[in-house]
């Protein structure tokens, strides 16, 4: 009983990672039709700024790393994709490429390529008890803040007026503008808030690992976009709900699995990945994902 509490734990905070990296990069692809694969460049450099940050207080550290990532968000988007809006996915596809590329590539330059450690919120890697239970702090932490933020996307998707708009733009763009909403302004809003879940997800992902790299986004983008595809193209809440049980499922093989196939845990993880995707190619919410995407 006391195994299957930390297990549940640790699916909980893992699957709420990674439904983390899948709604930022859902988002967009929802809203914009872009296939952002820089998306893991923006949640590296909003770590490494957990470097640049470690001499300011905790509270201003973090604000700085949400900011730049929104800031690197929306600035790939206008440098990058604003003037590619009429182009087709692949052209698309291969700009966010080399954007990823060349962020990566400026972050060795300015930082090098040899991982760095950091210490932010070391505390929370501690321990603590309920009852004969012992669940690590940063567990908690990421499942609470994996639902404050998702939480707080939904109401201002479903309260506010920009969030309405997005809503529409997903649901049909062409519609969206002729009726009046301004299609550069939209994107940008959903790049912004990719921006800022990429700097929550790179905070609580450099927390639980102590260490930084150049090459930290390449896993997180990953499991994002399979967590779209299984999720359903095009529906946010899809994509969400597909990196929680993404993380879940990761979890249970890693305690269920015997320990001569615990290498093969993410061939078999993708496994099951593909023989879901063969009897519903659609996504789990492939179906309701035309018709509502967000």
């Amino acid at each position: 009983m006391t195994r299957a509490l930390q297990y549940t734990a640790d699916a909980l905070s893992t699957g709420g990672l990674y439904a983390l990296f899948a709604c930022g990069l859902s988002l967009v692809l929802s809203v914009a039709r872009i296939a952002n694969f820089a998306y893991g460049s923006v949640l590296m450099v909003a770590a490494y700024m957990l470097l640049v940050t470690r001499a300011l207080a905790w509270p201003i550290a973090l604000i700085v790393v949400i900011a730049s990532a929104v800031v690197l968000s929306v600035a790939i988007d206008r440098v990058a994709f604003a003037p590619l809006r009429r182009a087709d996915a692949v052209t698309l596809l291969v700009a966010s490429f080399g954007v990823s590329i060349l962020i990566q590539n400026l972050v060795v330059l300015i930082a090098g390529a040899r991982p760095a450690s950091v210490n932010f919120g070391a505390s929370f890697n501690d321990a603590v008890s309920i009852g004969s239970v012992h669940i690590a702090k940063i567990d908690i932490l990421t499942f609470v803040v994996t639902a404050a933020v998702l939480l707080s996307l939904w109401l201002f998707l479903t309260r506010s007026l920009t969030g309405v708009q997005l809503r529409a733009a997903a649901e049909d763009f062409t519609m969206s503008r002729l009726a009046g909403v301004r299609a550069n302004r939209v994107i940008a809003v959903a790049f912004a808030i990719s921006g800022a879940i990429a700097g929550v997800a790179a905070t609580l992902l450099t927390m639980q690992s102590g260490s930084l790299s150049t090459d930290a986004g390449l896993q997180p983008t990953l499991i994002a976009f399979i967590a779209v595809v299984v999720g359903g193209m095009g529906s946010v809440v899809g994509a969400t709900v597909a990196g929680l049980l993404l993380g879940i499922v990761s979890v249970v093989l890693q305690a269920t699995l015997p320990s001569h196939l615990l290498p093969y845990h993410d061939a078999i993880l993708f496994s099951i990945v593909i023989f879901m995707l063969l009897g519903r190619p659609q996504g789990l919410f492939g179906a309701r994902a035309a018709g509502a995407r967000i």
